[in-house]
């Protein structure tokens, strides 16, 4: 009997919907980083795109806890002298409603050109409002 090795072309693009709301940043973004991966199919395999696409929205209403909001800090450099920056979790929230979960899941995802593809395949939007109905999203509710 042969191994089944799940391909690219045998697995169907499958959109889910979340709503962010009142969730707290580190455990939302592990759960979407599960769907990404598609550790909940039965066909998963660590190397290949299961090509699961997730629309977050309402991500400015993302929680987190204790005193992260002013004291968490994200670090960036742009490779040239001088370059170095750090923002707060406020500071990005107020310039750029929804990074700070974009950044969460990727730092969850492989350090690899697969989680290169797999960051793609995720959107984040501040309101309520997407413009991914016509795929029609499933919306799903992330078991605590």
């Amino acid at each position: 009997m042969k191994t089944y090795y799940p391909q690219l072309e045998d697995t169907a693009e499958k959109w889910y919907l979340i709503d962010a709301k009142g969730e707290t940043l580190g455990r939302l973004a592990s759960r979407i980083a599960a769907v990404l991966r598609g550790k909940h199919l039965p066909t998963y395999h660590p190397a290949v795109d299961p090509k699961t696409h997730v629309v977050v929205v309402n991500a400015d209403k993302v929680v987190l806890t204790g005193r992260k909001l002013r004291e968490k800090v994200y670090y960036r450099h742009s490779g040239w002298p001088g370059g170095f920056k750090q923002f707060t979790a406020e500071e990005i929230n107020k310039r750029k409603p929804g990074e700070l979960v974009r950044l969460a899941v990727k730092g969850m995802l492989p350090k690899n050109r697969l989680g290169d593809r797999l960051v793609t395949h995720l959107k984040v939007y501040a309101g309520e409002t997407h413009p991914h109905a016509a795929q029609k999203p499933q919306l799903v509710k992330l078991t605590k």
